[in-house]
């Protein structure tokens, strides 16, 4: 008997340690509210003890400074939702993404390279050979030479020289002119150059550079060429070969011309160029009095001022020249401004 008691008794006391712990925990709220029962002074029991027992996660118990309890815990943020709270900040995120971004000042740098060649305050010389491209009847084959002195990097003032004569000129004219006077009996004037010297104006609008099978960069100019001078000219007598003969004459004549250059080095440079030499001509006359005796007769065939024809003609000699330019010093400093 007392065996079933003592085990009855344990019985007891077991399901009391159960269950303390069970009625305890019935006391933890989570919620929103305070715990049912408990006072304005927050969690007290009617004799306004706290026991320490009641754990309150609430928002709206502690941090109002008027009797709240210490033994609280409370771990809320404004509404006591932790995961609520967790997905409002992502809202604050949003807004903070959506919010003007301060944007980086990058200042920007500007790299200027230097001209491969400067021209100014340096004196070119430039000797050439060249060719006519539009006399059909007699070819004028000449050498050439130009002084410029660049008193800006783009601007130039110089003299150029070109002569003509050389040899015979008979040996210069063209098959076709022979064959005209041969099958129709009629003469085709002509005039052969002696020299030509010119006051020239130089300008450079383009310049660059260019490379050759990815491994040669080579600089390159652009300009605009031209002046006045004299041309001296004398026409060839084809009319009356006999009796006429003819010196060489001054003639007033204006040029243009485009230019390409490419440095090869910084004073050395090769170049071609086109250019028109406009001047008003004069040529052999057409005309032969047949009827005049010899010349002892002082007949009009004899007489010098018939042999030119009596209007002039405006002629082009469209020149195209090659050459190499050298520049002197052939080295400079450049000059930055302080």
């Amino acid at each position: 008997m007392r065996q079933s008691f003592s085990a009855l008794q344990a019985l007891w006391m077991a399901m009391a340690i159960v269950l303390i712990p069970v009625g305890a925990s019935a006391q933890m709220d989570f919620g929103l509210d305070e715990v049912e029962g408990s006072d304005e002074t927050g969690g007290d029991d009617a004799s306004g003890e706290n026991d320490g027992s009641d754990m309150s996660f609430g928002v709206d118990e502690a941090g109002d400074g008027e009797g709240g309890d210490d033994g609280g815990l409370d771990f809320g943020t404004g509404e006591g939702d932790v995961i609520g709270d967790l997905a409002a900040g992502g809202d604050e995120v949003e807004a903070r993404e959506d919010a003007p971004r301060r944007t980086e000042t990058v200042e920007e740098i500007f790299a200027v390279q230097r001209i491969y060649v400067l021209r100014l305050n340096r004196v070119e010389l430039a000797p050439s050979a060249s060719f006519t491209l539009n006399d059909p009847y007699l070819a004028h084959p000449s050498v050439s030479l130009a002084l410029n002195y660049w008193w800006t990097n783009v601007l130039a003032i110089g003299l150029s020289f070109q002569w003509f004569q050389w040899g015979d000129p008979q040996s210069r004219e063209s098959d076709l002119n022979f064959f005209v006077r041969r099958s129709t009996r009629l003469g085709i004037p002509v005039n052969e150059w002696q020299l030509g010297t010119y006051l020239n104006f130089t300008y450079v609008p383009f310049y660059g550079k260019f490379a050759v099978f990815n491994n040669f960069i080579f600089q390159w100019d652009a300009y605009v060429v031209g002046g006045v001078g004299l041309m001296r000219t004398r026409p060839i007598p084809v009319i009356d070969p006999e009796i006429r003969e003819f010196d060489f004459q001054n003639r007033v004549a204006f040029n243009l011309g485009l230019g390409l250059r490419v440095f090869v080095t910084r004073f050395l440079g090769i170049f071609f160029e086109f250019r028109d030499y406009a001047y008003l001509e004069k040529f052999e006359n057409l005309e032969v009095s047949a009827n005049d005796g010899p010349c002892e007769e002082a007949g009009t065939r004899c007489n010098p001022s018939t042999w030119f024809s009596n209007s002039t003609t405006f002629s082009n000699n469209a020149t195209v020249h090659f050459g190499f330019t050298l520049f002197f010093p052939f080295t400079f400093d450049y000059r930055l401004p302080k």
